[in-house]
Formats: structure tokens, C-alpha cells, sequence
């Protein structure tokens, strides 16, 4: 993909729009197990693409922008697998994941994924946390975690939560 195709997407190439990266990398090497993309992009999907290959890792991505999943298709894989989304409710919850990122849309629906994986996932990392927005911050959902860290040190927050694994050590 060359810069005129990201243009087309019109994705934003701010540095506002890599502030999850630090917590993906970190979360996936703390983490085993197949990991979900909720939602992809021109950063977190190459970047989970190439550490999950490494790491021998499954990866789902789930994407309901034809536009974005047209540029995701390019990263398909027998280990990578893309997902195009009608209707989130359709989508599917594993019995376990290591990892789960959640940066989809519509934003009404990260809280919704956020219940739905809460069993499921041994990490759920979800960017944008520091919106005032009930539709990025639920504190009655967030309240269902066992762990919480919410990473601050540039907007937007991105969050990890756990209900297996303490948060301390990240």
C-alpha cells in the first residue's frame, strides 16, 4: 500500500493514532495464546500481522469498514485470518484468547466487546480510554475487571484489563 492508498481510507497518520502501539507490544509479549483484532488499522494491523508470525501465533481480525478491510485483506494468512463484519453479535468468542484489541466501530460497541471477551480473553488491551464518551468509557464495565492499567502518558489512553492476570508487572 503506498501513501495515496492510505489517503483513500482517509486514515489519520497522526502520531495521535499510534498511542496503543507500546501496550500491544507489551501485551503480546507477556501473553500466549491466539489473538483478536477488534477493529483494524494501517498501525495495529501490520504490527500484530509481523509479532504474531513471529511468535507462531493465530490472529483474527475482525473489520467492518470495507474500505479498511480491503487494505487488511493484503496480510491474510494461514495464521492470520480476516473477518468481514455485518453484524458484530456475529462475530466469534473463543473459549480463550491470550490477547484481545479492541478499537472498532461503531464506538457504541467497544463496551459491548468488552463484556463479551471479559471471560474469555487472558488480556483485552482497547484504545481511546480517556474519552468522556459512555461509548469509550463504561466505568460499569470497566468495573467487571479484576485488573486495570490505563496507560496515560499520551492521549488517547489505551487500557488493559484482565480478570486472570495482574497488571502490576506491565
Amino acid at each position: 500500500m503506498n501513501i495515496n492508498q492510505v489517503r483513500q481510507l482517509n486514515a489519520n497518520l497522526s502520531k495521535n493514532y499510534t498511542t496503543h502501539i507500546s501496550m500491544l507490544v507489551k501485551i503480546l509479549l507477556a501473553s500466549e495464546g491466539d489473538v483478536i483484532e477488534c477493529g483494524g488499522g494501517v498501525f495495529s494491523t501490520p504490527l500484530l500481522h509481523w509479532i504474531c508470525k513471529m511468535q507462531n501465533r493465530k490472529l483474527v481480525t475482525y473489520e467492518e469498514d470495507p474500505d479498511y478491510y480491503a487494505f487488511e485483506k493484503q496480510f491474510q494468512s494461514r495464521q492470520h485470518r480476516i473477518r468481514f463484519v455485518k453484524n458484530w453479535d456475529d462475530i466469534k468468542i473463543p473459549k480463550r484468547a491470550g490477547m484481545v484489541f479492541i478499537d472498532h466501530h461503531p464506538p457504541k460497541r467497544r463496551m459491548i466487546e468488552l463484556q463479551r471477551f471479559k471471560n474469555h480473553a487472558d488480556y483485552i488491551v482497547i484504545h481511546d480510554t480517556e474519552r468522556v464518551s459512555r461509548q469509550y468509557n463504561l466505568p460499569e464495565v470497566f468495573a467487571q475487571f479484576k485488573y486495570r492499567l490505563d496507560w496515560k502518558d499520551c492521549r488517547p489512553w489505551t487500557s488493559v484489563v484482565s480478570n486472570f492476570n495482574d497488571l502490576k508487572k506491565i
